[in-house]
């Protein structure tokens, strides 16, 4: 694909996420779609799971079937439907309904398209319509199932014409298995057809030898398969009698260790004996040199019935009514019996066993399988109109859904829209009185998570389930407003998905990053408050458990009794009197130092003390503020995307303004009243208020002890100063005479 060609065409492109992004909005730019460069594509695939779009169009867009829509199978849909299609305008349009005018009938395959839509709609009853709709082609699976004939090459039984070619359909899937036609019915094709006649001549032709070598093949007759069963369920047994009587005649001394000892009798006489697991592995009798085996009489009774089927079936035949078997006579059986082991070992045409010799002869030699192969070629003369009914029903799924995956896929159009949601969005998620609308399905969050963390987002995993239903599912839902006080694993929500269905959803796992400046502005008091509340519960607890080991350790003083020997210990004055002046001294400095903080606060201009409080807060709260902006500005769509299984090809950014609109807060509606009276409201004590008078007033009167709120007025208001110096100036100073005199001398 050269994605670096220049184009002719001219593009229009919107920022939006921090990425230039095309705007396909004319048929013309669905027309020249392959010479954009590839690199301006916000994504280069997507899976076809877990997306709010219709399965079967992804399905129909996934041409290789390997779970995931590509580029080249993106463009290659686009050319289709743009070569199929002279007016683009309801594709533009997405509309659910494509006009039959607007098929190009110029063409071969547009005139194929047009006759079949045209006979979907005699189908369905829609003779003369000039649209063909969704709803329309919905149905055409259920036509192709409910039909005799869908063009595959596979015929059901419904495709029969006649009762006793359905049984025949029938017998062919129970013999050699069967296939599934287009519309999901089994049945069978040309192969089924081909594989069925084979086996039932191979099978007819095996019967055939056996008939023509009856002599040999069955010595038996019809009994033979009983007799070769019962000879060679027999034939380990057999041969054991005759070697222990040989050997037996070879060394005498070994005929008693070659009988059942009577050890092996003892072993067994305590309980009560079962012919197959007590007797079972001894001799079919007593052994002796030179002793053929008897078939009545003295016979271990656990082989007494086989050995007298044995006799019926086999020696009787062969020698006649005796109640011995000579060893010469077992040899016979044996050899007697290689012909029809070697038949059987020859044996085909097995997958039609289960019918009758004369029922296989039959169809062999009738019209059956010239009556098979006549259907399925009238089932084959459809194949390229029924494959027309899916061009139709791609064409009408690409006509309203192509736009809407193209600004889902080429641009994240919708997704910065206020007014449409992505695809990717799986639902609304109202959890800790907001509702987060970036939700997506996840398929494993422990996976997941690995590559998601990655998009500097707060993120909750979530487990949805619905009340009376095993069915569930994952979504990890972005927290881009409030703050994260009361977010933690547990906690429940309702999700709901974009079909307005409600799910219970509970917080499995959360990845923590900045959700706002706000909340970073009010961390450091909110973790200075969590940590004295920390340090007042350890105290607390480590005085408890002093008091708890005091207690304790009097009460078992007071069990054993005082030691008498041990004088109780004075009271030490002179250390208690320095850890008083230690403390006295510490709060001496610490006043000492709030004083000359105070002083020198109270010597600045009034104006200069707001910005010196501003300072200290953004001290306290600036590092966290910026550290927080700038990891609120990296928010990145695509490590939460591509954890899914997407392949982003940009940067989509979720910035402070756009991520406000993805989680949106209670508020009260407008034109709402609101009582402030609340009954339950926790009671004011007076206290917090005298303390704080209290604090007020020593505060002033050390201020106006040390001469600052002069100060402070006396820069406040300098006019006024300035003229009551001068007033002071101009008023004449009367010296004090002695009490006798009344005027001052003349000098």
């Amino acid at each position: 694909m050269d994605t670096g060609s220049p184009s002719s065409h001219r593009w229009r492109f919107f920022r939006l996420g921090g990425f230039d992004q095309v705007r396909l909005d004319t048929a013309e730019d669905l027309l020249h779609l392959r010479e954009l460069d590839q690199k301006l594509w916000a994504a280069l695939s997507c899976p076809v799971d877990g997306l709010e779009f219709d399965p079967r169009t992804l399905a129909m867009l996934d041409t290789n079937g390997d779970g995931r829509v590509r580029v080249p199978e993106i463009l290659d849909a686009v050319d289709w439907v743009c070569t199929m299609l002279r007016d683009l305008r309801p594709v533009m349009a997405g509309s659910s309904s494509l006009p039959l005018a607007a098929i190009d009938d110029s063409i071969p395959e547009g005139r194929r398209l047009l006759a079949s839509a045209r006979q979907i709609q005699n189908f369905l009853g829609q003779e003369g319509a000039e649209a063909i709709t969704i709803e329309h082609v919905a149905g055409t699976e259920a036509l192709l199932h409910e039909s005799p004939f869908n063009g595959d090459g596979v015929i059901t039984p419904i495709s029969a014409r006649d009762q006793a070619t359905q049984i025949l359909i029938e017998e062919i899937m129970t013999c050699v298995g069967s296939v599934q036609d287009r519309g999901g019915a089994p049945g069978i094709s040309a192969e089924q057809v081909e594989a069925f006649y084979q086996a039932a001549a191979l099978y007819v032709e095996w019967l055939r030898q056996a008939q023509e070598n009856a002599q040999t093949i069955l010595p038996f007759g019809e009994n033979t398969t009983a007799a070769r069963e019962i000879v060679n369920s027999l034939r380990v047994k057999l041969d054991d009698y005759f070697i222990r009587c040989d050997l037996a005649a070879f060394d005498p001394k070994a005929e008693d260790a070659l009988n059942p000892a009577l050890l092996a009798y003892e072993a067994i006489s305590p309980h009560e004996l079962r012919l197959d697991t007590d007797l079972e592995h001894f001799p079919l009798a007593r052994i002796e040199a030179g002793r053929p085996l008897p078939l009545e009489t003295g016979v271990n009774p656990a082989w007494a019935q086989a050995l007298a089927a044995f006799k019926t079936l086999v020696v009787v035949p062969l020698f006649g009514d005796v109640v011995t078997l000579e060893q010469p006579q077992w040899e016979k059986i044996k050899s007697s019996l290689e012909a029809h082991e070697a038949w059987l070992a020859a044996k085909a045409g097995a997958e039609v066993e289960s019918l009758d010799s004369r029922r296989l002869q039959d169809l062999l030699d009738g019209d059956s399988r010239k009556e098979l192969e006549k259907i399925i070629a009238e089932d084959l003369s459809l194949a390229e109109q029924v494959e027309s009914f899916e061009g139709v029903t791609r064409l009408v799924h690409f006509t309203r859904d192509l736009v809407v995956l193209l600004n889902n896929f080429v641009a994240f159009r919708d997704f910065y829209s206020r007014d449409r949601k992505a695809i990717f969005q799986a639902g609304t998620l109202y959890l800790d009185g907001r509702a987060c609308e970036l939700c997506v399905r996840v398929a494993n969050p422990d996976t997941h998570v690995t590559l998601a963390a990655l998009s500097q987002t707060y993120l909750t995993y979530c487990r949805c389930t619905r009340r009376g239903s095993t069915e569930q599912m994952h979504i990890a839902a972005a927290f881009t407003g409030g703050d994260s006080d009361n977010l933690m694993v547990g906690r429940n929500g309702i999700f709901y998905d974009r079909t307005g269905e409600d799910w219970d959803a509970t917080i499995v796992k959360i990845v923590e990053h900045p959700i706002s400046v706000r909340q970073a502005f009010l961390s450091p008091y909110k973790r200075f408050g969590r940590m004295i509340g920390d340090q007042i519960a350890k105290f607390a607890a480590a005085k408890d458990s002093a008091v708890d080991t005091a207690a304790g350790s009097k009460l078992s003083g007071i069990g054993t009794g005082a030691d008498p020997a041990k004088p109780p210990t004075p009271f030490d004055v002179g250390k208690f009197a320095g850890i008083f002046a230690a403390i006295g001294l510490a709060l001496g400095a610490i006043g000492t130092a709030m004083a000359s903080v105070m002083s020198g606060f109270l010597n600045m201009a009034v104006w200069q003390m707001p910005l010196v409080i501003g300072g200290i807060i953004l001290m306290i709260s600036g590092p966290s503020m910026i550290i927080a902006y700038l990891k609120l500005r990296q928010r990145n769509l695509a490590p939460i995307l591509d954890a899914g299984g997407w392949a982003v090809n940009t940067k989509a950014r979720i910035n402070i303004p756009f991520g406000a609109t993805l989680t949106t807060l209670a508020e009260l509606p407008v034109g709402a009243k609101r009582s402030t009276v609340d009954p339950f409201a926790e009671k004011k004590t007076p206290w917090k208020k005298w303390a704080v008078l209290l604090a007020l007033f020593m505060a002033l009167g050390m201020a106006w002890d040390k001469g600052y709120i002069q100060r402070i007025f006396v820069n406040a208001f300098p006019l006024f100063s300035s003229q009551q110096n001068n007033a002071t100036l101009e008023t004449p100073v009367q010296t004090q005479l002695p009490a006798n005199q009344t005027t001052a001398p003349d000098k």
